[in-house]
């Protein structure tokens, strides 16, 4: 026919989520100034500045799954771009990371008074609290190989409980992390060490937020029938993922809990 579609390239339909997305985060960061400034309404700017993101990201993920499972956009060629867009968003992430432990080696190596950690700070031992997240996440890092492995041979049974355990094992790591904060003995604005401590990792726990949902939303795909053994780049974006932030803790636990402190 005339019409049908000669190339194997997904050219994408007009789209209302990345205007929308883009006026959800200006209000979201607008919201943020004024409820840090405590102006009037800033809370409320800032909840409806967040809740805008979240509709955004619903609403644009779930049109994508649809290109993938029902209209069948996601072509070998396409899921090519889409490999090499998650490897480059992963490479963005990384460089946050490189700031914060440039920062933590700078003070670490030359600090002003030639006393590190600085005077007056207790740090965390190490082989307590740190220790058990840094199993649990190797740990974690198992199960969504394993559950992979699962999925390219056709073993969906596996693929859910290697999944199930893998989001339990991102939430237990993240209560623990909390645990550990309410027992911390230094606060964000103690120095240069808490604040690179808690930037650190803070911005890891939310990365590790981040790859729960993402694995519980495969999750939930994987129960309403998505991902084949052939096609599945939607969870194996969430478990490329879910390593970088597996190997981002390793260098966290190594770099600033056993050696910086």
């Amino acid at each position: 026919m005339s019409g049908a579609q000669q190339h194997p390239y997904h050219l994408v339909e007009p789209s209302p989520w990345p205007a929308v997305g883009s006026a959800a985060g200006f209000v979201l960061a607008i919201g943020a100034v004024m409820f840090m400034h405590e102006h009037a309404y800033g809370v409320y700017t800032l909840a409806a500045g967040f809740g805008l993101v979240l509709l955004t990201m619903f609403m644009w993920w779930r049109d994508i799954i649809r290109e993938a499972e029902h209209q069948g956009h996601h072509t070998p060629i396409v899921q090519i771009g889409m490999r090499y867009g998650m490897m480059l968003f992963i490479a963005s992430e990384i460089m946050f990371f490189v700031a914060f432990f440039w920062a933590f080696f700078d003070r670490a190596l030359f600090p002003n008074d030639g006393i590190w950690p600085p005077e007056g700070i207790k740090t965390f031992d190490p082989f307590d609290l740190p220790l058990i997240n840094t199993v649990i996440l190797l740990l974690s890092g198992c199960t969504v190989t394993w559950a992979h492995h699962a999925l390219q041979h056709g073993n969906r049974r596996d693929f859910n409980v290697g999944l199930i355990i893998t989001v339990a094992l991102g939430a237990l790591f993240t209560t623990l992390q909390a645990v550990e904060y309410d027992h911390a003995k230094f606060a964000f604005t103690d120095g240069i060490y808490p604040s690179v401590f808690y930037m650190a990792t803070g911005f890891h726990g939310f990365h590790v937020i981040v790859g729960t949902l993402f694995l519980f939303v495969c999750l939930l795909r994987s129960y309403a029938g998505h991902f084949t053994s052939e096609q599945h780049f939607g969870f194996e974006a969430a478990a490329w993922y879910w390593h970088f932030v597996d190997v981002v803790w390793l260098f966290l636990f190594v770099a600033v809990y056993w050696w910086g402190g």
